[in-house]
């Protein structure tokens, strides 16, 4: 199967269609004031939709399945709070379980309202006939109340294609997930109408994430090797979205970020997003408390170095599985609010795409609060001239034998060897 970036374009675009059109029927039916915050295709493993669903927070909503041009699974979801406020404002007498009969039947109509919504959007943009089983309502706290065993069996065994879009209201605090979950057979199809011969393999696409996989777990062996913090990679997923939908995937709350371009065989931009007691701790890990505390000169350029660091090994790990060059720009710090981190990124890819794909990972800290968001954006180009000399034995090959990289030691470094570090190169930072 091959994925043509205008096929997934249209894709994109009829869940966005389906989003809107649910949130105008939430509107219609309740006092919400409802807008579409975010769209996403993701390339996902079935490992992280069912992390996704198995946070231990319960979730109340509806279940269905479709049949006909696209065939799958449709779930919505509220938060445990949100349900309760749904049905508050369509029911009297709702109990803090939103349990009771009147409260349970008025959260199946209004997601059964709005995932009609979806339906007849995706049905839309598709031009075809989309037949929807009766809801079933659903409430749980683990993955197997909304998905099955056998339905995780049966998902594809590399990448999954999942839908998501969240809706948000104003001045009130509302927790919604949709998802649609479509049958590799039936996407397969509809990727083969809409697409030509040009385009990426879905197979490709799939070894690219094994690479990109393997990278994210180098990066946290590395920062436990260099702050003795034992790191896991925790969320990972390959996103596909319209560039200016972005800015709204990062939190709305100010981020420490390092950014770098990237060039070669592979273009794009690579970004590094801490929350500010996420970059103290490593800089406090690495180099050792400062004396002025807080985020000044020293702490910066640690930061960006230990980024530098990261990089390196990254992009090193690519260009060996692509049997190619990558380099990278020298790193660009800023600390600010979320959606301005990464607009610049978005500026110099606007130029030259309307869509991206984003290889999403977090990496955080086994027994403490840190964690690093990396987002890895490839010029969309780039990326299929890439994948297209791919060779799926090449990336089982390294894996096998793995990347040689460098090994770190953690250690406290004292102030000097940080304005050494900043003012100098990688190769001064493989001694460390």
């Amino acid at each position: 199967m091959k994925l043509n970036v205008n096929a997934l374009g249209t894709f994109y675009e009829m869940a966005r269609e389906g989003a809107g059109l649910a949130a105008t029927r939430l509107n219609s039916m309740s006092e919400f004031d409802s807008r579409v915050k975010v769209t996403r295709l993701h390339f996902t493993h079935r490992s992280e939709i069912r992390n996704e669903l198995d946070d231990g927070g319960e979730k109340v909503g509806i279940r269905v399945t479709m049949d006909g041009e696209l065939s799958g699974t449709s779930l919505l979801l509220f938060d445990h709070e949100s349900a309760l406020s749904v049905a508050g404002t369509l029911v009297d007498d709702v109990d803090d379980e939103a349990t009771n009969e009147l409260a349970t039947s008025a959260i199946v109509e209004l997601c059964h309202i709005m995932n009609s919504g979806f339906v007849d959007g995706w049905a839309d943009v598709l031009q075809a006939e989309i037949d929807v089983s009766a809801p079933e309502y659903v409430i749980g706290d683990t993955a197997t109340a909304f998905i099955d065993e056998d339905e995780f069996t049966n998902m594809h065994e590399e990448l999954a294609l999942v839908f998501q879009s969240q809706i948000e209201t104003t001045g009130t605090e509302f927790g919604f997930e949709h998802y649609l979950i479509p049958e590799h057979d039936s996407i397969s199809r509809l990727f083969e109408t809409q697409t030509d011969d040009e385009g990426i393999e879905y197979e490709k696409l799939a070894g690219f994430d094994q690479m990109a996989q393997h990278g994210a777990t180098r990066v946290a062996e590395n920062l436990t090797r260099m702050t003795n913090i034992e790191m896991g990679v925790d969320i990972r997923r390959i996103n596909f979205i319209s560039l200016d939908a972005i800015p709204e995937t990062v939190p709305n709350e100010p981020l420490v970020s390092v950014a770098f371009s990237f060039s070669g065989t592979l273009g794009g931009y690579l970004l590094f997003l801490f929350d500010p007691k996420s970059a103290n701790e490593l800089v406090a890990a690495t180099v050792g408390e400062s004396p002025g505390g807080g985020l000044g000169a020293f702490e910066q350029d640690a930061i960006k170095e230990l980024s530098n660091v990261m990089t390196s090994g990254l992009l090193d790990g690519w260009a060996n599985m692509l049997d190619a060059t990558i380099d990278h720009s020298t790193p660009a710090y800023s600390h600010d609010m979320g959606a301005a981190v990464v607009d610049p990124l978005i500026v110099g890819l606007s130029e030259v795409q309307e869509f991206a794909f984003v290889f999403d990972t977090r990496i955080h800290a086994v027994d403490r609060e840190f964690d690093v968001d990396i987002y890895a954006i490839p010029d969309e180009s780039d990326l299929e001239a890439a994948l297209d000399r791919l060779d799926a034995r090449r990336i089982d090959e390294s894996l096998e034998h793995d990347v040689e990289e460098t090994e770190f030691e953690a250690r406290e470094f004292d102030a000097d060897l940080v304005e050494e570090i900043a003012a100098g190169t990688f190769e001064e930072v493989e001694d460390l």
